[in-house]
């Protein structure tokens, strides 16, 4: 063991400028900072962007979950506007633009209405779908004019033949939603009754359902035999569309106290009647006065 502890002068030399070396670096790593020098920026550019980046990958995680469908910008509502990522006040700038009766017509004149920043522009743009016929302002003015001369029920095509291709030619109908009125019309063994059923249709809005209105018409609606709403049983009402039990026992409550309807707005009265749904449940029913 003892040859193991045996040194020669050089080697005692060299360990004694190892350990040298080493206290020189510890005490040199204590009192020195050796961290690197702060690179100045601006914070509040940062915390811009870092909000931005966020909001981007919150939207590409929205995207990746939802299966998004081609739709045309100047109908984003405010939900659709916030799936997208948009903020409220450039929501708000696009729905006061279309408050003017004015019409995107590309991309880039979403982006100059709304103010979106380029990143949202090139996430959604994509999915933007514009109308044949919409390429220039002149042309798609022609196409929105408010004063054009409104067409006769016999220049209307029948709501009820119509095809996905015909719809799609309205403003505001794609192929997501003329499918969505073609599925509900055969439902109906018949079809529609009145043109007020588009009303059911999910994601029609009153503007889409006007312009659809502008070429289409039920000509050959469905025959429906009427329920007196005087006579009729909670059994019978309750075969009525946007009608259950509970607003069928109201219905003839109300009957009951008034003796008897005279007149079918009078259901409004009626607790828990779906007062927006009265239009069509009207066609499927009648008053006694009117059967005599």
């Amino acid at each position: 063991m003892k040859s193991h502890f045996l040194f020669t002068k050089q080697q005692r030399h060299g360990i004694f400028l190892l350990v040298f070396i080493i206290v020189v670096l510890q005490i040199s790593y204590l009192l020195f900072d050796f961290s690197s020098e702060k690179v100045p920026y601006n914070q509040e550019a940062y915390a811009l962007y870092s909000k931005e980046i966020d909001s981007l990958r919150q939207i590409e995680i929205a995207l990746q979950k939802t299966k998004i469908f081609p739709f045309n910008p100047n109908f984003i509502s405010d939900y659709k506007g916030s799936v997208l990522g948009m903020s409220n006040e450039e929501i708000d700038r696009l729905l006061a633009y279309r408050e003017q009766n004015q019409w995107i017509n590309s991309a880039k004149q979403f982006q100059e209405v709304t103010k979106v920043s380029d990143s949202l522009l090139a996430l959604i743009s994509p999915y933007f779908k514009f109308p044949d016929g919409v390429k220039s302002p002149r042309l798609s003015a022609h196409r929105y004019d408010l004063n054009a001369k409104p067409k006769t029920v016999s220049q209307k095509l029948d709501l009820n033949t119509a095809t996905a291709q015909q719809l799609q030619k309205v403003i505001g109908v794609g192929e997501v939603l003329s499918q969505r009125i073609i599925k509900y019309r055969n439902k109906f063994v018949g079809g529609f009754i009145a043109d007020v059923q588009l009303r059911d249709i999910y994601g029609l809005s009153p503007e889409v359902i006007k312009r659809i209105t502008n070429d289409f018409a039920v000509k050959t609606p469905r025959p429906v035999e009427k329920i007196d709403l005087n006579t009729a049983t909670i059994e019978e009402l309750v075969t009525i569309q946007h009608i259950d039990y509970d607003v069928a026992s109201s219905i003839i409550e109300e009957r009951t106290l008034r003796d008897g309807f005279t007149d079918l707005e009078e259901l409004k009265k009626v607790k828990g009647f779906p007062i927006n749904k009265l239009e069509i449940i009207k066609l499927y029913l009648s008053l006694e006065k009117e059967n005599r």
